[in-house]
């Protein structure tokens, strides 16, 4: 017997057949549910849409670039509070904190163990302030520099466009930090001065006011734009050499865990560099921020050239080389997480349109 045709002109076979109409595209895209008299029903699912490609250079690229910024450099510099609280006592007062050992030993049996975090709420509040700007502000005049420059002046001279974008993020960075640096330097070298952030920016700015915060700005772009300059600049170069010369096979070819190896690699090696190149401006924005009236003058003549370069440098190596390290390691790893290739290792494009692909 020939089988019968529904209503719908379609093939039934005593309800036995499924009508073919359920395997059209359009119901497919609706993930339809069909009936089959009173029996269960047969659910099509809907397929996956293939998930969109992210795009470097655009709005959602460079928010995680300042949200990788926060978050990798605000928790990392809390983290290393009571290495940053010995080293600046070391700078202020080198008779009583005369080496990492005895710094700790001082400030355990004179505050405890509270005592070696003094200063952690403007830390985090600054540093997370300037990541936010150095990491979001440096890829975008990487970019914009390389797209002035074009990409046979970029390809030629990269780490001038690597110097030009550090430098101009840390512009702003360095405004974004200076509040809380002022506090925090108070926080932990002037004994009683407050407890923390939240009584200790009050009393700057009651008794100073708002240029109180900004007293150390001039010497904090003179510690931080070099630093960060030294900082993207090397790393930059550190991680294209790894790839040429340490690791077998193009960065492309590489798993996520070997590029954030490389990450965390090129971070520390370029921390390293980042501490020698700023420690003497770093000298003296302690000095000034705890010295009241004193000027960067007073600051040469109390600390002598030598003890200007050299005042702390052991401790600020070790830190800034363990915080430079984590911080790009984090900062690709949250990259990464949103769907953004690591930092470095390869060319910088001008082409938009290479850009995106």
């Amino acid at each position: 017997m020939a089988p019968q045709e529904n209503c719908c002109g379609h093939n039934n076979n005593n309800g036995m057949m499924i009508p073919s109409f359920i395997y059209s595209s359009s119901s497919m895209k609706s993930g339809m549910s069909i009936p089959i008299r009173n029996k269960e029903r047969i659910v099509i699912p809907t397929p996956k849409e293939e998930k969109k490609k992210l795009e470097m250079y655009t709005p959602a690229f460079y928010a995680a670039c300042t949200l990788g910024g926060i978050l990798s450099t605000g928790p990392t510099h809390m983290a290393v509070t009571p290495l940053d609280l010995v080293k600046c006592n070391m700078q202020i007062d080198p008779v009583k904190y005369r080496s990492l050992g005895s710094g700790f030993g001082v400030l355990l049996k004179e505050q405890g163990i509270r005592g070696l975090f003094r200063g952690w709420a403007p830390t985090l509040v600054g540093y997370s302030g300037q990541g936010a700007c150095k990491y979001g502000f440096y890829e975008f005049f990487k970019k914009y520099y390389s797209d002035l420059a074009g990409p046979e002046f970029t390809a030629k001279y990269k780490t001038l466009i690597y110097l030009g974008g550090s430098a101009s993020a840390e512009f702003i960075a360095g405004v974004a930090l200076c509040p809380m640096e002022a506090v925090k330097v108070r926080v932990q070298t002037q004994p009683g001065f407050a407890r923390g952030l939240s009584d200790g920016l009050p009393k700057l700015l009651n008794t100073q006011g708002v240029s109180g915060l900004y007293k150390g700005l001039l010497p904090l772009w003179g510690r931080q734009i070099p630093y960060t300059m030294m900082k993207f600049a090397s790393y930059e170069n550190i991680v294209e050499q790894l790839y040429k010369q340490v690791i077998p096979k193009p960065k492309e070819e590489c798993s996520k865990q070997v590029q954030l190896g490389v990450s965390f690699a090129g971070g520390y090696l370029a921390g390293i560099l980042c501490a020698l190149i700023s420690h003497p401006a770093d000298n003296l924005v302690s000095f000034l921020n705890n010295a009241k009236g004193a000027t960067s003058a007073d600051a040469i003549k109390q600390l002598g050239m030598w003890g200007l370069f050299t005042r702390g440098l052991p401790v600020r190596i070790a830190m800034i080389g363990t915080l430079t390290g984590a911080q790009w390691c984090i900062y690709d790893s949250f990259k990464v997480f949103v769907g953004f290739p690591t930092t470095g290792g390869v060319t910088t494009t001008t082409n938009p349109a290479s850009a995106k692909n």
